[in-house]
């Protein structure tokens, strides 16, 4: 009998188990556009060189009495049409199964994973390889390309072997890197450790109606991005920080008015391979709050971003975010947590993750601006991503020159986005919308169509 590989889940991913639900599944999705509609044969067979590359994306998730851990598996995925809600649930504790899915719509590849299998930057490591093997038996005429995974072709300097690191399911970025105390957490030590959960303002949260069956309404805006850029260097500011300027300024301009509740606060992760290489496929991020309060200075666009700004950065250095995991890492592996058992470990992370989600009005996330392979980059157009979501959601990368800006959210409500759509749209910016449907009206249009 063969002994199976396994792993403890590391401590970015344990939340997401506890704090799933129907509303939220905690599963994200990836997309990229061909210059053609999908072949599904091809397809399977580039997921079949990429799911052998990736030995992580093998992984079940199995419970213990005082841990979740993942365990390697014999499955194998298969490709299938795009015809769920967008990030329908994958994690089902009742049955093994893989914690991701690739499908497919039109000209799309989609890939779905459960968020506590990989981060967005590991999935898009394998998303970028799959289309590539797809490119590659798709036009088989074209000069060859290099057989290299793009977690390798992207390696930073000071990686451990990338040969391992991108497909052992073992490796836990964590551990390597915060287990230890630091010489430079003395210099982090004037920077505020910000968390929602000890914040003393009342934040304001957007309210809305449920989406029927709690399928998570999604909405993609695609712009230039070098349009877009231009707008956010004009002020001074990052391009997600003026992002999320704008969408503050979306959520209040749609509101009936803020009431007493006139902060409103976003989480922003950080992907900290930038500081601390890494090119495992494991999540390894950690998570930034910044606020901004109306009435109090100025409130434009240009003034808040910058607001943000300047929180934002000094939260974001590399000795900030390690103190603070650190400090998060001793706490996990504190003996007196590790012998409480998992059940009530998950309802202490749920209530945590409550009373966390209360400190909160949205969530950006930013991919960035995506390179794949030269000889794919011609096949390859708009690529977008976007969550599950418990409050409004932002989630913004780009690709080919587009800009796509995803809006998730669990109510039926759109103001807020149609605001955002506006406000670029008065500044001179074409923007182009596409909505699933998620009313009873909308779906019964759809059946019609």
């Amino acid at each position: 009998m063969t002994r199976r590989k396994w792993v403890r889940l590391d401590n970015a991913s344990n939340i997401f188990l506890a704090a799933r639900s129907e509303t939220d599944t905690k599963v994200f999705r990836l997309s990229a556009e061909l210059d053609h509609h999908v072949d599904p044969q091809l397809l399977q067979v580039a997921l079949d060189i990429t799911y052998d590359r990736f030995t992580l994306y093998h992984a079940v998730l199995r419970r213990a009495i005082f841990w979740y851990y993942l365990q390697d598996s014999d499955l194998r995925p298969t490709v299938t049409p795009d015809n769920q809600p967008t990030c329908a649930p994958i994690y089902d504790a009742d049955r093994t199964g893989l914690l991701f899915r690739v499908m497919y719509h039109q000209n799309r590849i989609i890939l779905e994973i459960f968020h506590a299998l990989s981060d967005g930057t590991g999935a898009l490591w394998f998303l970028t390889d799959l289309v590539t093997e797809y490119i590659r038996s798709r036009y088989p005429q074209q000069p060859d390309i290099e057989d290299t995974s793009t977690a390798q072709l992207i390696a930073q300097p000071g990686a451990a072997d990338e040969n391992i690191a991108a497909r052992d399911l073992a490796v836990d970025s964590f551990a390597q890197y915060f287990r230890r105390p630091s010489t430079t957490d003395e210099r982090a030590a004037e920077v505020e450790v910000e968390s929602s959960l000890t914040t003393t303002t009342k934040v304001f949260q957007v309210t809305g109606t449920r989406t029927p069956d709690y399928r998570t309404r999604a909405v993609e805006l695609t712009a230039s991005a070098n349009d877009v850029l231009t707008l956010a260097k004009a002020e001074g500011v990052s391009m997600t920080m003026y992002l999320t300027a704008l969408f503050f300024e979306a959520i209040r301009r749609s509101s009936d008015g803020f009431g007493r509740s006139r902060t409103l606060a976003a989480t922003i992760p950080v992907n900290l391979r930038q500081f601390f290489p890494s090119v495992s496929p494991r999540n390894f991020f950690a998570t930034v709050r910044v606020e901004h309060t109306y009435g109090e200075g100025p409130d434009d666009i240009a003034s808040v971003g910058r607001q943000l700004e300047q929180q934002f950065r000094p939260k974001a250095s590399p000795e900030a975010l390690g103190k603070k995991l650190r400090r998060l890492t001793r706490v996990e592996r504190s003996p007196l947590l590790r012998v409480v058992p998992r059940p009530l470990k998950d309802v202490i992370l749920r209530g945590l993750n409550w009373a966390n989600n209360r400190g909160l009005t949205v969530s950006v996330s930013n991919l960035g601006r995506v390179t794949l392979p030269e000889a794919i980059e011609s096949h390859v157009g708009a690529m977008a991503f976007h969550v599950s979501a418990v409050r409004p959601q932002m989630c913004v990368m780009s690709h080919a020159g587009l800009l796509t800006i995803s809006f998730t959210s669990p109510f039926i409500e759109t103001d807020h986005i149609k605001e955002f759509a506006r406000y670029l749209t008065d500044q001179g910016i074409a923007v182009t919308v596409a909505a699933a449907r998620v009313t009873e009206f909308e779906l019964a249009e759809e059946l019609e169509s």
